[in-house]
Order: structure tokens, then C-alpha cells, then sequence
């Protein structure tokens, strides 16, 4: 990798690549770790929930296993303290032992319950006790009178009336189920049937992992039956159990716990038949260990990905900006001022292409451009040094001027020092001042110096009367010679074709904020093709104008290009009666003037 490519990947805000690069690697690792975590949650809750269902179905299952046979014996204790003539008469029959009455009764009722239990393996011991010390039983362990007087039999007589269920403390060997046997409405004994422990063993053999942890409680919140293979250091006390059993809601309760520092999943049922309640403890490490060597394989994976992809995303990066490099460099020669760079050709048809087109298209213009201001500028030069010759031409016409001004005064003729110095004057404002605007009074002074020199080519004398609404709109900026050719024209084609005197009024006013002109003669007037040609239609070679190029209508389109179409010249004329000019300007103060003077 050579120092410009470690660049870019050190420094990527300085390289288009560089940012391609990270964006793609920034877009892969996000995506890589959502999909890894989602995966990774749903596959925790997916165990989590299958192991849930798995206990509570087997639950389920060992309560509803554990059910029928618990009923199966409710029903022989039915038959049993039922049978009055096998049962009841023995046990209240006076024979005692060691009698032969008592051997024949004995082995009639043994040889009853061995008949009753037989083929059923999950029951190991059948007994008949009577409360008169008379004890019959089919089955082991070994019974005697001892059993009178016992916590399970006192049970027995107090719970009895339908179905008892007690576990000998100390003894992992049967639960005992028992019930009563009446005779006259008064207890007699007791029948006793022992389901054998290692039936709820094989039924409550639920292990989703080694160290899962069943108990089976009674009523009394007894232990029936408590996982065996529960390491000691982690098995809660009897206590905790019940306080664990007592927090739940009740039947196919479902909640997480955490016993002893460790995290369980509890999965509570209650049995309506026996009351006895089975709950499930599952701990969560134990359960998610698998679902941990996955997360860690998905994690090798996923940093494998992102590392080829990131090898991808650097190849593609490289090869989608190879011709913006290649451009830059283009460009980096133009901006050294070199047009005549060595082109390397970009054939992509994509947005570089394009871009490419449209800068060698730039680049081509600008060369263009640039031999055109050459050429420009090499005649502006030569323009200049033409002008420079002729600016002695209005010296040497207004030093001719002055003589003959001058003449006209030592000879006492009046009319031609007047005439000589309005021209005079009038030729200052015209080739003098290169200012675009003027000051209305400025303007008409030349108006007042033309007016001097044209009033001597007619016989009649002609008027013109200026009006100022406010002395104030003198100050106001106008365009240079604007009012000049309209009084021109109100002059030559208004009056004087008529041959007889005649007046001009000009009259200034504001309105509307803007400052208004008119210009109003009594001459012949114009119809309105005339006025049409006079503003759109005629040459400008052809505006009747002596003393400049500008016309009517150049004034017209000097006020429009400068101000806009609302302002301008309107024309209103009757035919033998009257023209009037009118027009339109912004107010243009002198502290405004430099926003609108041309120098």
C-alpha cells in the first residue's frame, strides 16, 4: 500500500474515496450488527420460550399422568371401604388375633387387596386399619398397630372424608392416599393405598438442563417431590420455595427470579385435583449457553464479513473515483493556467462522463473567450489611441466658437453672441460631461440654450414656458438629454411647418411618487399611426433630432432599459390642435445618485 492510499484511509475527509470507503464500511457495520443482535435476541427469546413450553407441557403432562392414577386408586378406595361384608364386617368382626376365625378373616381380606392391586405396578402397599387395632395389607413395607396413633394416620382421620394425600416425612419411598371407612355414620378405620415414589420420579423427570430444579408441594406447602440432582450450593431452601409459590398468580404462571444471585425462569402450575402445586426452576445461563457459542460464532462470522467487505468497498471505492481523479488532475492544469493540457479521454457513460463532456466543452470556450478579449483588447488599444487624436477636435471647435463669439461682440451683433454661446453650451453638455444623469435644472439649461439658437430660424417668435410644481424637483436626477429632442421635436414638427408663432409649455410635477414631465405644443399635431411610428416603428436614423443621435424614441428606450416598463413617454395628440409628451420617472434625489449615475 503506497503513502497516497494510506492517506485517504488515514485522512478520508480529504478524498472522495476515502468517504466512499467509510460510508460503505460505516453502512456494512451497522447492518452487520443489527442483523447479528436481532438474530441474537430473537434466538435467546426463541429458546427462552421454547423451554417454557417444553416444561409447561411436560408439567402438564406428569400432573395429568399422575391424575389418573391418583384416581384410579380413589376409585379403589371406593370399592374397598364400600365392600361391607369383606371389609367392614372384619374389621368390626370380635375375632382377635391369634385366633383361627381372625387367620381366616385375615387371609380373606388380604387376599381382596392383592386382587384390587394387582396388575397395577405403581401401587407397593394396600392396608385396611381399623381404629379397633386390627391392620390388614397386601404389599411392603411391613404394617402393624404401630401405625395407630402415627401424624399420617391422624391425618388420614381428619382429611379422609373423601381423598387424603400425606408424605411420610423422612421417607422417600410412597405417597399414601387415604380415606375413611364409615360404618353407622361413624369411622371405622382407615383404607391406605401407597403409590410408589418411583413412579412420580419417571413422571416428574423434566430436565430442559442439568442443573434445572422441580418441586412438587402439597397443601401444607409441603415437599412431595424435589429434584434429586439439584447441586446443594444452588437448591433454595424450603422457605424460598414457598415465598417463590406464594408470589405467583396461579395456574401456568411464567416468571423470571433471581435465587440466590442467579437468574431462573419459573414455570408454576396448580393441580385443581390434588392441590398440590409443581414449579420449575430453570436457570438462564444455563439454558442460553448454547445460544452464547452461537452469538460468539455469529460474531467471527460477522467480523470476517465485515472484513471482506470492507477489502470489496475499498476495490470498488478505487474504481468508481479513478476518473474523478483523473478529472482533478484536468482541472488542477487549468487552474495553473495551462488550456492545452494533455487529455485523458473518460468514455463512462455516467455523471463523470458527463461532467467530463461538459468541462473539455468549458475548457474549449474559455480558450475561445480568451482569444477573443486578446483580440478585444488589442482593439480597444488602438480605439484609444484614436480617441486620444481626436480630443483636441471639440477643444479646436469650442476655441472657433469663443472667436466668433468673441467677433460678434466687437462688432455689436447680438444675435450671434447669443446664438454662438447657447451653442457653445449646448456643445459642453454634449461632449463635456460623461455623466449619464443630470440634475432636471441642468437639463433645462440645455433645453433654455437650444431654445436660444432654434428661435432665430423662424420669423414668428415661439414661446415656451416652463412650470415647476416644486422647486425641490429640480434637484431630481434625469437622464443626460432626455428633454432636449421632445422640445426639439414640439419645436420643428409641431410649430414650425405651420409658419406662425406658437408656444411650448413644459410643466414638472410629482405624482404618485414619480416625477413627471410634460411637454405640450400647439403645433399641428400627429395621428395616432404617426404616434406609433414615432415610438416603435421608425428608424432611429430617422428621429428628427440636430444637436445629438437621440429621438423620441431613444429617449422612450433609454427610461424603459433603465427603470422598467412602467416608466417611459406617453403621447397624446389631436390633429390641427395639439402634442402632448409626457413622461414617467423615479424620484432620484442627489444622495441617490450614485446608485444611478454612469460615469
Amino acid at each position: 500500500m503506497n503513502l497516497s492510499t494510506l492517506r485517504r484511509w488515514l485522512w478520508p475527509q480529504t478524498s472522495f474515496q476515502g468517504k466512499i470507503f467509510m460510508a460503505f464500511g460505516l453502512i456494512t457495520f451497522l447492518s452487520i450488527v443489527s442483523v447479528t443482535a436481532i438474530v441474537y435476541v430473537n434466538m435467546r427469546e426463541t429458546i427462552k420460550h421454547n423451554a417454557v413450553t417444553s416444561v409447561s407441557d411436560s408439567i402438564r403432562q406428569a400432573d395429568e399422568s399422575l391424575n389418573v392414577m391418583l384416581e384410579e386408586i380413589d376409585r379403589l378406595n371406593t370399592v374397598v371401604v364400600t365392600n361391607k361384608n369383606t371389609v367392614i364386617n372384619t374389621i368390626m368382626s370380635p375375632n382377635e388375633e391369634p385366633s383361627y376365625e381372625w387367620f381366616l378373616e385375615q387371609k380373606r381380606i388380604t387376599e381382596y387387596l392383592s386382587g384390587l392391586i394387582q396388575y397395577k405396578p405403581y401401587i407397593s402397599r394396600m392396608a385396611v386399619v381399623g381404629l379397633n387395632g386390627k391392620v390388614f395389607f397386601t404389599g411392603g413395607p411391613w404394617m402393624d398397630r404401630s401405625v395407630l396413633g402415627t401424624p399420617m394416620l391422624n391425618y388420614m382421620l381428619h382429611n379422609g372424608s373423601r381423598h387424603a394425600y400425606f408424605k411420610p416425612e423422612g421417607t422417600a419411598d410412597a405417597i399414601t392416599v387415604g380415606r375413611e371407612i364409615r360404618y353407622n355414620r361413624e369411622t371405622v378405620g382407615i383404607v391406605m393405598v401407597d403409590l410408589d415414589y418411583d413412579f412420580i420420579k419417571k413422571t416428574y423427570g423434566v430436565k430442559p438442563t442439568a442443573d434445572s430444579m422441580l418441586y412438587v408441594l402439597d397443601e401444607q406447602n409441603g415437599y412431595v417431590y424435589q429434584s434429586e440432582s439439584a447441586p446443594s450450593s444452588y437448591a433454595p431452601p424450603l422457605d424460598r420455595i414457598v415465598q417463590i409459590k406464594g408470589k405467583l398468580a396461579g395456574d401456568n404462571d411464567v416468571v423470571e427470579q433471581k435465587i440466590n444471585g442467579r437468574s431462573y425462569i419459573v414455570v408454576s402450575r396448580h393441580s385443581e385435583y390434588t392441590g398440590w402445586s409443581t414449579l420449575a426452576l430453570i436457570p438462564l445461563d444455563s439454558l442460553l449457553s448454547e445460544s452464547t457459542r452461537i452469538r460468539n460464532l455469529m460474531t467471527e462470522v460477522s467480523i470476517i464479513v465485515f472484513i471482506v467487505i470492507l477489502i470489496g468497498s475499498h476495490q470498488v471505492s478505487s474504481r468508481t473515483t479513478i476518473n474523478i481523479r483523473r478529472l482533478r488532475s484536468m482541472m488542477m492544469q487549468v487552474k495553473d493556467g495551462n488550456l492545452s493540457f494533455p487529455r485523458t479521454e473518460i468514455h463512462s457513460k455516467d455523471e463523470i462522463g458527463q461532467l467530463y463532456r461538459v468541462f473539455i466543452s468549458m475548457v474549449d470556450e474559455l480558450k475561445r473567450l480568451m482569444e477573443g478579449i486578446r483580440l478585444s483588447e488589442k482593439k480597444k488599444r488602438e480605439a484609444e489611441l484614436t480617441a486620444l487624436q481626436a480630443q483636441i477636435r471639440p477643444h479646436f471647435l469650442y476655441n472657433s466658437l469663443n472667436t466668433i463669439k468673441y467677433l460678434a461682440k466687437l462688432n455689436g451683433v447680438p444675435n450671434i453672441e447669443e446664438v454662438s454661446g447657447s451653442l457653445i453650451e449646448l456643445m459642453r453638455g454634449l461632449l463635456g460631461n460623461s455623466n449619464e444623469f443630470l440634475t432636471l435644472r441642468e437639463e433645462l439649461d440645455y433645453v433654455n440654450s437650444y431654445i436660444s439658437i432654434v428661435k432665430y430660424k423662424y420669423l414668428e417668435p415661439i414661446e415656451v414656458h416652463t412650470q415647476i410644481e416644486d422647486d425641490a424637483l429640480l434637484d431630481c436626477r434625469v437622464l443626460k438629454l432626455m428633454l432636449q429632442p421632445l422640445v426639439e421635436n414640439a419645436i420643428m414638427h409641431g410649430i414650425g411647418p405651420s409658419g406662425e408663432g406658437g408656444f411650448v409649455l413644459i410643466r414638472v410635477y410629482a405624482e404618485h411618487q414619480e416625477l413627471r414631465i410634460e411637454v405640450t405644443d400647439n403645433g399641428r399635431g400627429m395621428t395616432q399611426d404617426q404616434i406609433d411610428a414615432l415610438l416603435g416603428a421608425a428608424d432611429r436614423e430617422e428621429m428628427p433630432s440636430r444637436f445629438s443621435s437621440m429621438g423620441v424614441r431613444n429617449a422612450n428606450e433609454r427610461i424603459v432599459r433603465m427603470f422598467g416598463e412602467s416608466y417611459g413617454l406617453s403621447l397624446y395628440s389631436e390633429p390641427g390642435l395639439y402634442t402632448k409628451v409626457e413622461i414617467r420617472f423615479p424620484q432620484i434625489r442627489n444622495s441617490d445618485q450614485s446608485d444611478q449615475e454612469v460615469v
